[in-house]
C-alpha cells in the first residue's frame, strides 16, 4: 500500500473520493470505476496543500528520479578495464590467490569453462595470459608475504622448526622441508613453513647441514635463536643438526612406530595371525564380486555398509585399524566363508588374538594421535610417556596370548624412552606447562635435575630484564574440577596426577627460585585447557616463568607439520602438473601454507 494512505482515509472500500486527514476534503481518486482508481491526485492534494505531509510522503517513499543514461554512459560500461586500474589489479590478485590456496593449475586461466565465468561476472574484465599469473602476480603476492614475515620472525627471540625430506613419485625432485613455530607476545602459537626447497644430491648428513644453514640464512635467523630442530631418526638427519651446531630432537611419532614394530614382530602367533587378515582383506581388495558379495550379506544382517582396511607397512596404527576392520565385520566374514573360499581361515583362537592385540594397541594409537596433533607440544611427552608405562605394565584379562608382546612392547618404551626426563627440552617444557607441572616425573633424581635447569633459564631471563622484582606471593587456588578422561590413557594421566602431589619446595630468596616455588606449589589446570591462556593470565606474577614458557612450550615433538605440508606438495604436484619447476612449485607451497599472514577478506 502507498504511504500517501496514512494521510487520507475511504468513507466506504469502492468510494470514488478519499477524506484528507488534514483539510477534510474529498479528493478524486482519478475516476468512478475500481479499474481507473490511482494516488496521483492525493500526492498532488499534499503537494500543493500540505507541503509538511508532503515532505513526510516523500520521506516515506524515498522517491527517486529515474533518468535515461547517456549513450556515452552506455558505451563507457561496454569498455575494457584499463589494465593498470585497481579494480583490475584486485581481480587479478583473488585469481591468484585462488591459484595458489585452491592448488590449481596455472593452466586453469587458459581454461574455456574459467574464462566464461569470468567473462559472466565481469565482462569488462580483460583476463591477462598464463605468463602473467606466473610471472607477476603470484610472484608479487610471494614478495609482500616473505617481507610480511621477515619483519615478524625479525622480532622473535626463540624458534622451533621441523624438517623432513621427500621425494616425488611422479617426477626426479626431492624437497626439504622447514617450518616454524613460535609464541607471539600476545602468547598466541604462530606456524609459517619457510621453505620447501629442491633438495638435488645425495641425502648426506653434509649435503642437508649445508641446505639447512643456508635456510637459516635466507631468512637471518642466528643459530642462537634456534631452540630446537625436530627431525626424524635417520642418522644423517641427526648427524647433520650435530655438525651444524644445533639443538635437534627426533620424532616421537617415529619412535613409537619403531616400538610398536617391535612389539608386533616379538611374538610369533601376533604376526602370522596379521598375515592371515592381510590375505583375506587383499582378496575382497582385488575382487570387485567377492567384495559385492560381501556386501549383500552386510546389508542383509542390517550392518553399516564398509569397507574392510589393508594396513601399511610405514604406519603402524593402520595395522590396528586393519585389526578393529576385520573384527567388525566377523560375522559378515563368518557366513561368507559358509559358501565361498578365502585365501586364509581364522581359527576361533585366532579371532580372540586379534582382539587382544587390539585391545594392547588402542593406547598406543591414541598417544600416536595426541603427539601428532597441531597444538602437540614437547610438553606432552613425558606425562604420555609415564602413562603409557603404566598401561602395558598392568596385568588384564585381555593379555591371553599377548604378554610377550606387551612385555616386548614395554621394554622398547623403556629402551627407546629412557633418557626423555633428562633432556631439557622436554622436562622444562613439561615443567612450565601448567597442566602438568613436576606430577609426571618417574624418578626424583630426574626431577630434580629438571628444577635446577628450569631454574638456570629463570635466572637467564631475569638477567636480561632491565629491572626484576620479586614476584608477590600468589594467593591460594582453589582445586579446578577435572574433566572426564573419555579415553584409557587420558585416564591414566589423571590417575597419575591425582596420586602424585605438590613437593615440599625448598626455602628460597631470589626472584627465580620464588616464581618456581609458588608456580609449582599451585593446582595444575585442567589437562583440556590451553596452557598459553594460563601464561597470558599470569604474565605480570612470573614475568621471568612466562618468557621462559614462550621459548619452550612452542617446541613440537613430532615433524608432523612437515609431513602435512608435503600431503599439500603431492596435491600440487600430481601426474596433470609433473613439470612444474622446483622455483614454481616453492612458491606455489610458501603461498598456499602462509597466506593468512596477509589474508586480506
Amino acid at each position: 500500500m502507498s504511504a500517501v494512505w496514512s494521510h487520507f482515509k475511504l468513507e466506504t472500500e469502492g468510494c470514488p473520493t478519499a477524506t484528507c486527514n488534514v483539510c477534510k476534503l474529498s479528493v478524486s481518486r482519478g475516476g468512478k470505476d475500481r479499474a481507473a482508481f490511482n494516488t496521483t491526485n492525493l500526492i498532488r492534494h499534499l503537494k500543493n496543500k500540505h507541503p509538511a505531509q508532503y515532505s513526510e510522503f516523500t520521506a516515506a517513499t524515498q522517491i527517486k528520479t529515474w533518468s535515461q543514461p547517456t549513450l556515452e554512459a552506455m558505451l563507457k560500461n561496454k569498455e575494457k578495464l584499463p589494465k593498470d586500474s585497481d579494480k583490475a589489479k584486485n581481480i587479478a590478485a583473488k585469481i591468484a590467490e585462488f591459484i595458489a590456496l585452491d592448488d590449481q593449475p596455472l593452466s586453469v586461466v587458459s581454461n574455456v569453462g574459467f574464462r566464461r565465468l569470468m567473462e559472466h561476472l565481469e565482462p569488462r574484465y580483460e583476463l591477462p595470459s598464463r605468463s602473467y599469473f606466473t610471472d607477476t602476480a603470484l610472484p608479487s603476492i610471494h614478495n609482500k608475504l616473505r617481507d610480511h614475515l621477515l619483519v615478524m620472525l625479525s622480532k622473535v627471540s626463540a624458534f622451533e622448526f621441523t624438517t623432513d625430506i621427500w621425494s616425488s613419485s611422479v617426477c626426479p625432485m626431492s624437497l626439504i622441508s622447514f617450518t616454524a613455530q613460535w609464541i607471539d607476545s600476545s602468547f598466541n602459537l604462530q606456524r609459517a613453513t619457510l621453505n620447501a626447497q629442491h633438495f638435488r644430491g645425495s641425502h648426506t648428513a653434509e649435503h642437508v647441514k649445508q641446505a639447512i644453514g643456508d635456510m637459516l640464512n635466507s631468512w637471518g635467523i642466528e643459530k642462537e635463536r634456534v631452540h630446537v630442530i625436530v627431525r626424524d631418526n635417520a642418522r644423517n638427519m641427526k648427524r647433520a643438526m650435530e655438525d651444524l651446531a644445533v639443538p635437534s630432537l627426533g620424532c616421537v611419532a617415529h619412535t613409537l612406530q619403531l616400538v610398536v614394530h617391535e612389539g608386533l614382530l616379538s611374538q610369533r602367533s601376533v604376526t602370522d595371525t596379521m598375515a592371515n587378515a592381510r590375505k583375506i582383506i587383499g582378496h575382497f581388495k582385488h575382487s570387485p564380486l567377492a567384495y559385492s558379495r560381501l556386501e549383500d550379506i552386510q546389508i542383509s544382517l542390517k550392518m553399516t555398509v564398509k569397507r574392510l582396511q589393508q594396513d601399511v607397512h610405514v604406519r603402524w596404527n593402520s595395522s590396528l585399524y586393519m585389526l578393529q576392520s576385520i573384527l567388525e565385520q566377523k560375522r559378515a566374514l563368518s557366513i561368507y566363508t559358509a559358501d565361498h573360499n578365502l585365501p586364509a581361515t581364522l581359527t576361533a583362537s585366532q579371532w580372540t588374538l586379534m582382539e587382544n592385540t587390539a585391545e594392547v594397541l588402542v593406547p598406543l594409537e591414541e598417544l600416536t594421535r595426541e603427539v601428532s596433533k597441531e597444538t602437540a607440544t614437547a610438553a606432552d611427552v613425558i606425562p604420555a610417556i609415564s602413562a603409557l608405562r603404566r598401561v602395558l605394565s598392568r596385568e588384564q584379562t585381555t593379555d591371553q596370548g599377548v604378554r610377550t608382546m606387551k612385555r616386548t612392547l614395554l621394554e622398547a618404551v623403556e629402551t627407546r624412552f629412557a633418557e626423555v626426563e633428562k633432556e631439557p627440552l622436554y622436562s622444562i617444557a613439561t615443567l612450565v606447562d601448567p597442566r602438568y607441572k613436576d606430577r609426571y616425573f618417574t624418578k626424583s633424581d630426574h626431577l630434580r635435575f629438571a628444577k635446577d635447569s628450569l631454574i638456570q633459564e629463570v635466572m637467564k631471563m631475569e638477567e636480561n630484564r632491565v629491572a626484576s622484582e620479586e614476584p608477590e606471593a600468589a594467593e591460594p587456588v582453589s582445586k579446578a574440577p577435572r574433566q572426564g578422561a573419555g579415553s584409557s590413557l587420558g585416564s591414566i594421566l589423571d590417575e597419575i596426577l591425582e596420586e602424585r602431589q605438590p613437593e615440599a619446595q625448598s626455602v628460597s630468596t631470589t626472584s627465580a627460585d620464588v616464581q618456581v616455588r609458588i608456580y609449582l606449589s599451585e593446582q595444575t589446570i585442567p589437562r583440556k585447557s590451553n596452557p598459553l591462556d594460563y601464561w597470558k593470565t599470569h604474565a605480570t606474577q612470573f614475568p621471568s616463568l612466562a618468557a621462559v614458557a614462550t621459548k619452550f612450550l612452542c617446541a613440537p615433538c613430532t615433524s608432523v607439520d612437515s609431513e602435512r605440508l608435503f600431503s599439500a606438495v603431492s596435491n600440487i604436484l600430481d601426474e596433470n602438473r609433473n613439470r612444474l619447476s622446483p622455483d614454481k612449485l616453492e612458491m606455489l607451497i610458501f603461498l598456499k601454507k602462509n597466506m593468512h599472514f596477509i589474508w586480506e577478506p
